[in-house]
């Protein structure tokens, strides 16, 4: 019988933040179906699995692990085969791929993918970059952007910058402002320029939240031409025009998700480097 709700174990012996990926993935899948995640990160000794294990008893439901301790895995197959409880370690076969293929094993070491190499401070740079560069902020130090994001208010520039910087990217984001010229320094900018778009309905609903968050008076949000459907729908045409007119590719974050549209950002960023890279290479003989 078709179950409509599940308790899900998510066992790590790192952040947990690779399961927490697939999981949400694989249960994006399920229409109807809740699922009650249980996270336990960090998990190294025996003692911090008799604590998962107490919940897993608790609450049974499917285990996910990520464990590379060969005796704490033993014990939780063990546990999970003796309540009929399915268990997967779920990057076992790319790592046996991968072993196969190379003809090495694997080191076999927790978290390695989180020590403090030089991507990790690449990150950590890109995302003070973002906060020092959100909303046109430090306009001087926009041309040492990645990449940068230009749209109206409430778009999801800065989602998406702050996504792309956890990436490793530095992302400016400028908005673009009704009967206000666009930044002068967009003009020099040797980097890719994206515009975002939205739809005019759900562009008004999330302005209109954003007003009652910050708990704007009501006669003041009925008549703001923030969320006035013509003002808008003009206010989305000369942003598009604009992108149009200087050559700018367009996102529409509609129905995106902010990972779907950072997705889009980077490729669309690797489409400009060929191109300049093209752009620049020789045609003719090398004298």
């Amino acid at each position: 019988m078709p179950r409509s709700r599940i308790d899900l174990h998510l066992i790590s012996d790192a952040t947990g933040e690779t399961l927490n990926s697939l999981a949400r993935a694989c249960l994006s899948q399920f229409d109807g179906v809740a699922a009650v995640q249980h996270r336990w990160p960090l998990i190294r000794s025996r003692f911090q699995l008799d604590r998962v294990l107490d919940g897993i008893e608790h609450e049974p439901g499917p285990v996910l692990y990520t464990l590379t301790d060969r005796s704490l895995r033993t014990e939780l197959e063990s546990f999970c085969q003796r309540l009929g409880l399915p268990a997967v370690s779920v990057l076992d076969p790319t790592l046996n791929m991968l072993t196969a293929y190379v003809g090495t094993a694997s080191a076999g070491k927790p978290g390695r993918q989180y020590v403090l190499d030089a991507d990790y401070f690449r990150r950590i740079d890109a995302m003070h970059y973002v906060l020092a560069h959100d909303d046109g902020q430090g306009e001087e130090g926009i041309l040492e952007a990645d990449v940068i994001l230009v749209g109206v208010s409430r778009s999801s520039k800065t989602p998406t910058s702050f996504y792309l910087a956890n990436r490793g990217i530095k992302a400016a984001n400028v908005p673009l402002i009704p009967g206000v010229p666009p930044s002068a320094v967009l003009e020099h900018a040797e980097r890719p320029i994206i515009g975002l778009t939205i739809a005019v309905d759900a562009l008004i609903e999330i302005r209109r939240h954003r007003l009652n968050m910050i708990g704007a008076p009501r006669t003041h949000v009925a008549e703001s031409a923030y969320i006035d459907p013509e003002e808008v729908k003009k206010e989305l045409v000369v942003a598009k025009r604009l992108c149009a007119a200087r050559g700018w590719p367009v996102i529409d974050v509609t129905r995106r998700s902010i990972e779907e549209t950072a997705t889009t950002v980077i490729q669309l960023m690797e489409t400009w480097g060929r191109r300049r890279a093209e752009g620049a290479r020789p045609t003719g003989p090398s004298p």
